[in-house]
């Protein structure tokens, strides 16, 4: 299926699952780059960067393709629209810790490596079924995704694992992340009202099986380190793909547009 062949019904659709899947990834890159001169060490710095930047590839990937499908140029769908216009899940929006990059910044690294990896991993269960989509555009951007996915997937994985087998206070710290993140995976796997409309279409699996692929890859990690899924999570009131969203994205998305206010004509 290509844009030619596309229905008005199938178009929206895509474009729907297309903007989630592009402001996920903004939003987690930029978390991201604000660890560049605060991770634990120099190797660390490098890597996670490296990451980051990856990963607003992927963004800028999905926001061509809406513009090919006629939402505008790919700029100005990244720095332009407001935060109700946004469809990023809550998860990746929450700020990284107290304090400012700039200035007096008391991230929490625990809270970095557990947001991370449960993402990466969710991204990935994603990926693998957006490689066999309808939509012909979408598969051929997710198997590039799924190449450098591999990688970031492994080095989350690591972190989470030795962290959670190092020392008392680390252990404690992570554990303290782990429920955090967990009660913030309400719409991680949500399509929000669009849900219907996007099972429709066979563009991506549904919100229950991409949850379960999720969990069935993580139980086994989580048990070697003495962790389990909880009996209840996800239970945050906001749904993102809705675009309901916290204060912590407004302040995100006013730093992301400085340079692009300034000048609309600069490429990001």
């Amino acid at each position: 299926m290509s844009v030619t062949t596309l229905n008005p019904e199938n178009k929206k659709a895509i474009i729907k699952l297309l903007y989630q899947l592009a402001d996920d990834d903004f939003l987690y890159a930029y978390r991201g780059s604000e660890w560049l001169g605060l991770a634990p060490h120099i190797e660390e710095d490098v890597a996670s960067s490296s990451i980051a930047q990856d990963s607003m590839g992927h963004a800028a990937m999905f926001y061509r393709l809406l513009e090919e499908l006629g939402e505008g140029n790919a700029d100005d769908l990244a720095h332009a629209r407001q935060s109700h216009e946004r469809k990023n899940c809550i998860l990746v929006e929450r700020v990284n810790g107290p304090g400012h990059y700039m200035e007096n910044a008391q991230y929490d690294w625990a809270y970095a490596v557990v947001r991370n990896y449960l993402y990466t991993t969710a991204k990935k269960v994603k990926i693998q079924s957006l490689k066999q989509s309808s939509y012909q555009p979408l598969a051929d951007v997710a198997v590039k995704v799924d190449m450098e996915l591999h990688y970031h997937l492994l080095h989350w994985k690591t972190w989470f694992i030795q962290l959670l087998s190092s020392t008392d206070e680390a252990k404690a710290r992570m554990k303290d992340a782990y429920v955090q993140v967990m009660n913030d995976f309400t719409d991680v796997f949500s399509f929000g009202k669009d849900a219907e409309l996007i099972k429709i279409y066979n563009l991506i699996d549904t919100e229950s099986v991409l949850k379960q692929k999720w969990i069935d890859t993580i139980t086994p990690v989580l048990e070697s380190v003495q962790l389990e899924i909880p009996e209840t999570f996800d239970t945050g009131k906001l749904n993102g793909r809705n675009g309901d969203h916290t204060k912590d994205l407004q302040g995100a998305l006013s730093i992301l547009s400085e340079v692009y206010d300034i000048n609309p004509a600069v490429a990001w």
